[in-house]
């Protein structure tokens, strides 16, 4: 596995390197020593999957708030999606830029999203599915989130006119450094 931070510091894809034979390939998606080599949450408490039936589904922008703030290492098992994190850490030289990245089950590619950023994702492909681990275990109360077409961010989504929950439609906008 290789793993090659964002322009987003903190931020990492993990790109699997596959050991193909006659029976397909092997590869490592984590490694707690190496994660802990770069100070990368290395302990995950919790995983999650997320099943979307439509293209154009968009997921976010979600995050959880101090004290359980989370890291994410997501990855794409099933179809294909545009994967979009933004730097909300007030002290970070990248504060409120966003990156957005292809994980499809063709590249294997995962993203380490480190505390601080606020996550979404929009479905390029029919029948996608999404695994998660989280460093953190969910909190409803902590739970927060922006709207995905802020114009502070100008996220360049991949499709237009997304399908998306009455919650993530209805997030504030990033005033002044908070939603």
């Amino acid at each position: 596995m290789v793993l090659k931070e964002t322009r987003l510091p903190g931020a990492y894809l993990v790109e699997p390197e596959r050991n193909w034979d006659d029976r397909g390939f092997f590869a490592r998606v984590f490694c707690e020593r190496e994660f802990a080599q770069l100070n990368l949450a290395s302990r995950f408490v919790q995983c999650n999957v997320s099943f979307n039936a439509r293209k154009g589904t968009l997921r976010g922008m979600h995050y959880q708030a101090e004290p359980r703030a989370e890291c994410k290492l997501v990855r794409c098992t099933r179809g294909a999606i545009y994967d979009v994190i933004i730097d909300l850490r007030r002290e970070s030289p990248t504060f409120c830029e966003w990156a957005g990245f292809i994980l499809d089950e063709q590249n294997g590619h995962a993203l380490y999203i480190p505390t601080g950023f606020a996550h979404g994702f929009q479905t390029l492909t029919e029948s996608s599915e999404v695994f998660y681990h989280m460093s953190e275990f969910y909190y409803p109360e902590l739970a927060r989130g922006v709207r995905w077409n802020d114009p502070r961010f100008a996220i360049e989504w991949r499709l237009p006119h997304p399908l998306m929950s009455a919650r993530d439609a209805s997030y504030p906008d990033f005033l002044n450094g908070r939603s």
